[in-house]
């Protein structure tokens, strides 16, 4: 048909989008001129409509132009991709002056204006007009969205030099120097990519984005002291060793950033890792569930492999020496049973073939439910085996014995006593990679399997550099340097076991239901605020009293948070811009609550009021998609949204100003923590209020509406928010303007969409 898809703009232009931001300032472009194509053809058009459409033209001409200009501007700035800036702004500038002709109808009465071309009486020419528009826009924000990953690359390169630089250098002024600029690009680098992994639409690039940048923050701290050390030792060894670990896993990890920012892996490799069990019995489960649609959708011999696969993935859990008997026993007994109900299955499956029946027989429906069911018990046991082997793993090595005796033996210099607790230390790491490799399988989102592999490769890496750091102090019992360099390795293993007990917690939730859906809000923490002033790198955190005193608060923190996602699911459309800002905000406020409970992702305050700022960010999105809304209501209707609407815009700059203040020392940081969760809980109560309104509100709006139904014209618009990292070291984060140009995009959709 003639109108225009909100989903086929990547089709028409054929370029794919991969950031959110892109995509979403598509999105009302794409919904305005939806509007102005399925006007209504009435035999008798009112002044007003005339008016209306004539309004709607001319706007869109003009944001167009206003859109070119910072398009051609950023050209300028890239002669590399000049020509294609060009040429797109071109087309669009042209596609726009022919929908203002079109929509030029309000002389359409006088006698003089006969045989004029109109939006009436060529359709099709506002049609492809508008379909030439969307591709040269989308061009032109995809090739700025190059830029963007343009200006990554060139920071990463930057953070490549300077890190030859320090590996090379031989004094320690030299040294202090160089870290100094190394420090500031670091930050650059972690500002630029921390904007860049929140604005990624695939959540599996989000994690892979997550654990290369958490790799970087760790490891500047451990690249601090190990140079340190080297410098201090030269002729050591252990301590070479030791430094070159570090600067190995640094580019590694910036290389995987590079590799998520342009979507590209080195020719020949593969993802990491076979697919996970949890993966596995999914498809298996899709499959055997999708003959009841059609009973010649997929052969026998494939399910047959499949369940094959499923069952030799178990032998990582049976084959386990720190699996229990018990539980072995049940895995082996389920594979069994398993192996049996499909040849069942496929008994059922000839049967209802040879009879040529279209739809499944009775026989056949009892053995797909009993395959399923069994599938179901296996992934349970499966799941028990895992989690109960990584408690009590993780209980046993919670006293870190042998980190304590590695450095007492380091300091000793007792070299029998070291090889010991090396060894002692070596069989830890086996043990933990085990428990890594098992969680992985049951983790039971992508995300999360991310995580384990992270976890994995870090306890992989941190164990021979610890005894390398160990070793060097051994060597040099006296040297405080080589001390303090171990002490920075032995807390990056404890760090990570206690982010595999917060993993733990996080599987066993996503298994039990319990926060499926309550996906970590990725943008926090912001590795890289470890800046020229090292002393910076060491957080705080809340003590137990610290987190009692607020336990009532996130309680009802979370008690709200749940209030909002059950609203939320009364939603018929659960892509409405309301929905998914409500749903956000709702994420965010349980993250919040988990911190009070010193549980979650946000580990320090600096975590927390990083959060808190984004939340206040992501609620005044809200209220700009609330406005948007509010224009589509009737005037009856209008006030009672809008005077909710106001009441929201001055809380969410408080928490803003809040989140924002400069507080020092232990009491005053507690007060502005305790005031930041405070603030949210008061959001929180408004959201509760506002959101059953708003879904009130659209579904007697959409009663009179009906082709509202096929778009959501209340996408961001109309209300901009823009804010400004004073942290940056570079100062203005948008040199090259793409976020005005994301601006001028949404100016095209300031109008309200006309009833034609």
């Amino acid at each position: 048909g003639p109108a225009v898809s909100a989903g086929g703009w990547e089709a028409a232009a054929g370029l794919q989008i991969r950031s959110r931001s892109v995509e979403q300032t598509l999105v009302p472009l794409v919904a305005q001129i939806t509007t102005l194509i399925n006007h209504k053809n009435k035999p008798k058009r009112s002044d007003k409509t005339l008016k209306a459409i004539q309004q709607v033209g001319q706007a869109v001409n003009l944001a167009v132009g206003r859109f070119v200009t910072v398009g051609e501007a950023i050209a300028n700035e890239n002669q590399e991709l000049k020509e294609e800036i060009n040429v797109a702004c071109i087309e669009a500038k042209r596609a726009g002056e022919t929908i203002a002709q079109l929509t030029d109808v309000a002389a359409l009465d006088h006698p003089e204006s006969d045989g004029q071309m109109t939006i009436f009486t060529d359709k099709s020419g506002v049609v492809k007009a508008a379909r030439l528009l969307l591709s040269s826009v989308t061009k032109v924000l995809v090739l700025a969205d190059r830029v963007v990953i343009k200006q990554i690359i060139t920071s990463r390169n930057k953070v490549l030099l300077t890190m030859e630089q320090l590996e090379k250098v031989s004094t320690f002024q030299e040294f202090v120097q160089i870290f100094s600029q190394f420090g500031n690009e670091m930050v650059e680098f972690a500002h630029l990519t921390g904007d860049r992994q929140n604005d990624l639409k695939d959540e599996k690039k989000k994690a892979k984005m997550a654990a290369a940048r958490a790799v970087l923050e760790k490891c500047t701290m451990m690249l601090l002291t190990a140079s340190k050390t080297c410098l201090r030792h030269p002729d050591c060894e252990s301590a070479r060793i030791n430094k070159g670990a570090v600067f190995q896993r640094m580019r590694l990890a910036l290389e995987q950033v590079i590799e998520i920012v342009t979507d590209s892996r080195p020719s020949g490799e593969h993802e990491p890792g076979p697919m996970s069990i949890y993966a596995a019995i999914k498809e298996f489960k899709n499959q055997v569930e999708g003959l009841r649609e059609n009973l010649s959708l997929l052969s026998r011999e494939g399910l047959r492999a499949r369940l094959r696969v499923i069952l030799e993935h178990t032998e990582d859990f049976t084959d386990s020496a720190y699996t229990s008997h018990e539980d072995r026993e049940r895995i082996l007994e389920l594979a069994k049973q398993a192996r049996m109900e499909l040849e069942q299955l496929m008994s059922a499956w000839m049967s209802a073939q040879n009879q040529r029946k279209r739809d499944v027989t009775e026989d056949m429906e009892v053995a797909l439910l009993k395959m399923c069911q069994c599938m179901n018990e296996l992934q349970r046991e499966l799941h028990s085996a895992a989690t109960s082997v990584a408690m009590d793993l993780l209980k046993y090595h919670s006293d870190h014995l042998v980190l304590k005796a590695l450095k007492a033996s380091g300091e000793e210099g007792n070299i029998e006593a070291l090889a010991e607790h090396s060894c002692q230390l070596s069989e830890q790491k086996e043990q933990l990679l085990e428990v890594c490799r098992l969680l992985r399988h049951v983790s039971g989102t992508e995300p999360l399997e991310i995580t384990c592999l992270h976890a994995e490769d870090t306890f992989k890496v941190t164990g021979p550099q610890i005894i390398s750091a160990a070793e060097t102090l051994m060597l040099h019992p006296s040297s405080k340097i080589a001390k303090e360099n171990l002490e920075v390795f032995c807390e990056a293993w404890e760090s990570q076991l206690s982010d595999v007990s917060l993993l733990l917690r996080e599987i066993r939730d996503v298994f039990e239901g319990r926060r499926g859906e309550k996906r970590a809000y990725l943008s926090l923490p912001r590795p890289g605020k470890h800046n020229a002033n090292l002393k910076s790198l060491k957080p705080v955190r809340l003590d137990r009293e610290e987190q009692a005193k607020l336990g009532k608060s996130g309680l009802t923190l979370c008690e709200l948070s749940s209030q909002v996602d059950s609203e939320m699911e009364k939603w018929d459309d659960p892509e409405n811009e309301i929905v998914r800002h409500g749903q956000c905000l709702s994420s965010m406020a349980y993250s919040m609550y988990l911190f009070t409970r010193g549980e979650g992702l946000l580990k320090t305050t600096q975590d927390l009021f990083q959060q808190a700022e984004a939340f206040a960010i992501e609620g005044l999105k809200l209220v700009s998609a609330l406005l948007a809304f509010s224009n589509q209501l009737e005037d009856d209707d209008k006030p009672l949204l809008l005077q909710e609407i106001e009441k929201m815009v001055p809380a969410y700059r408080q928490l803003q100003v809040t989140a924002k203040a400069h507080a020092q020392g232990q009491s005053a940081i507690f007060a502005k923590v305790d005031t930041c969760i405070q603030e949210a809980e008061h959001i929180l109560h408004m959201l509760v209020q506002v959101v059953p309104l708003s879904c009130k509100l659209l579904k007697k709006h959409r009663a009179g509406n009906g082709y509202l139904r096929g778009h959501h014209p209340w996408k961001e618009n109309g209300f901009h928010v823009t804010t400004k990292d004073r942290s940056s070291p570079a100062g203005n984060t948008d040199p090259l303007g793409v976020k005005s140009l994301r601006q001028h995009v949404a100016d095209l959709t300031f109008l309200e969409n006309k009833r034609f």
